[in-house]
């Protein structure tokens, strides 16, 4: 097949990414104000969403971790009927493990050995663990020519455990999908057309019509391309709006009534501790995890040092389920330790003494995405129980680490004041299901009524895997190109697009 792939971000080398996250031009993703960076930050009125722009996506700038979810996730009943998912999505998991390099991290930093005391108080010592993490270890520092595809990838650079990760790699160590997928592909013909936005498509003459601008010049006229194949994979909010606006439009009329349904969260809660003199910075961006129950995990995160810029949305962590309560909340914790908030609001480092703790439970609320007439995406909670911005559970285990390290726990200021949650893992919005009368798209990824047309993303994942989503999302597009048959010599499927 000839495949051609349209990224509305930038092409990234390893030098490209920020120092630090105060390098907003380099970091953070607002076009509107000239900001080309990897790091998109988006705020509807039931959550804030955290994703990556670029070629390679998400990837730039996730934690790495590659975890699979446990046998609750294959049986939730939004899905299991379509397949035996545990038994078909097995060896799609050990060939995503493998193209994204999946390694232990080998060592144990000062938030691991808090979370290990936070198993110990839980009697769960056993379930502590070192993360598996999309990362080269090698020797840090040194570069070596591609270990993991034959010499055919490319060099690859130790990890320093400089905890850049999300920030994006600056020394080639970390696995995004431009160092595995993507540079093989192009080295098989795939073409990459960065910096381009896709504004419209249609079918057309047993194919695809795609419209798209120049990033960089948006006022130029759309491009047109025709192609046999359309994969969207631009994640719940590229993928759902762009479908949304086709609909509204009248170029897709017979997609389900359920697009934009079931959007989740993995119901995490994000609170940090400030702990001025601790040095909570080493490591790569997420390096254990605890399963502190049947149905939830806390992970320690970390930005490297100087990367401080979140803290201008930093406000005390206030659990509470009205503004009024909330707010009294902050006001005893307050008053109950002044000098530790005023140290917390002080420190001159604060990614070097914040340890982020990031809490996931399998919990099930959902939301709705909905297009209003401006154009513009919304939330809606009318169909289902909307994620929570705090949960008790996830609450003590921050009071826990705040006690242990003298520390001060904090929210961004989104989730103490109006209650609204972070997720850097939202998902769902064109579920699964046998018929467009109960779903988005076929168990095959095709969208009901359109063949040809695609879904393999975040926005297709099912139900809530409770655990980083990255190598299930893998797992389900190695899956779904596996069914895509072998190219017939005048097949007129034979180019496709993926957006």
């Amino acid at each position: 097949y000839r495949v051609l792939l349209l990224e509305q971000g930038r092409r990234f080398e390893p030098g490209d990414f920020a120092r630090t996250n105060w390098n907003l031009r380099r970091w953070l993703w607002a076009p509107r104000l000239g900001l080309r960076g990897p790091f998109r930050m988006t705020f509807l009125r039931h959550l804030t969403a955290l994703s990556g722009v670029g070629v390679g996506g998400g990837s730039l700038v996730y934690a790495g971790v590659l975890s699979a979810p446990s046998d609750d996730f294959f049986r939730a009943p939004s899905w299991a009927g379509l397949a035996d998912w545990r038994q078909e999505l097995a060896p799609h998991y050990a060939t995503a493990r493998r193209m994204l390099g999946a390694a232990t991290f080998p060592g144990e930093t000062t938030p691991d050995r808090l979370v290990a005391a936070i198993a110990r108080d839980l009697g769960r010592e056993g379930d502590h663990r070192p993360t598996d993490v999309g990362v080269f270890f090698g020797n840090p520092g040194e570069t070596v020519p591609d270990p993991f595809f034959d010499g055919a990838g490319p060099d690859r650079t130790g990890c320093t455990r400089c905890g850049g990760c999300m920030v994006g790699c600056r020394h080639g160590a970390k696995n995004t999908l431009d160092r595995n997928y993507l540079w093989l592909a192009e080295r098989k013909g795939l073409q990459i057309r960065a910096q381009t936005r896709v504004t419209a498509l249609r079918p057309v003459d047993g194919g695809w019509e795609v419209e798209a601008v120049d990033g960089r010049r948006p006022r130029r006229r759309p491009v047109t391309l025709r192609a046999g194949r359309i994969v969207l994979a631009g994640g719940v909010l590229g993928t759902v709006p762009l479908l949304l606006r086709m609909r509204a439009a009248g170029a897709l009329p017979l997609i389900s009534a359920h697009l934009g349904d079931y959007v989740r969260t993995n119901s995490e809660v994000l609170m940090g501790v400030v702990a001025p003199g601790a040095d909570m910075a080493e490591g790569v961006a997420i390096t254990s995890l605890l399963r502190t129950g049947e149905r939830s995990t806390l992970q320690p995160v970390r930005y490297p040092p100087g990367s401080g810029a979140l803290r201008v949305l930093q406000f005390p962590h206030a659990p509470g389920d009205t503004l009024g309560a909330r707010l009294a909340e902050t006001l005893r914790r307050g008053l109950r330790h002044p000098l530790r908030l005023a140290r917390a609001w002080l420190v001159r480092d604060w990614a070097r003494s914040t340890l982020i703790l990031l809490y996931m439970s399998t919990d099930d609320g959902h939301l709705r995405l909905r297009l209003r007439r401006s154009g513009r995406i919304i939330t809606d909670a009318s169909g289902g129980r909307a994620p929570r911005a705090s949960i008790p559970e996830a609450t003590d285990l921050g009071d826990r680490i705040a006690g242990m390290t003298g520390g001060y726990a904090v929210s961004f200021i989104m989730e103490t004041l109006s209650g609204t949650p972070t997720t850097a893992h939202i998902l769902g919005g064109c579920v699964m299901g046998p018929s467009a009368e109960e779903g988005v798209i076929g168990p095959d990824h095709q969208v009901w009524g359109y063949p040809g047309l695609y879904v393999v993303d975040g926005s297709a994942v099912s139900a809530n895997p409770g655990v980083n989503p990255a190598l299930t999302i893998c797992a389900l597009a190695e899956r779904a190109m596996g069914r895509i048959p072998a190219r017939v010599p005048g097949d007129p499927l034979a180019r496709t697009v993926r957006v």
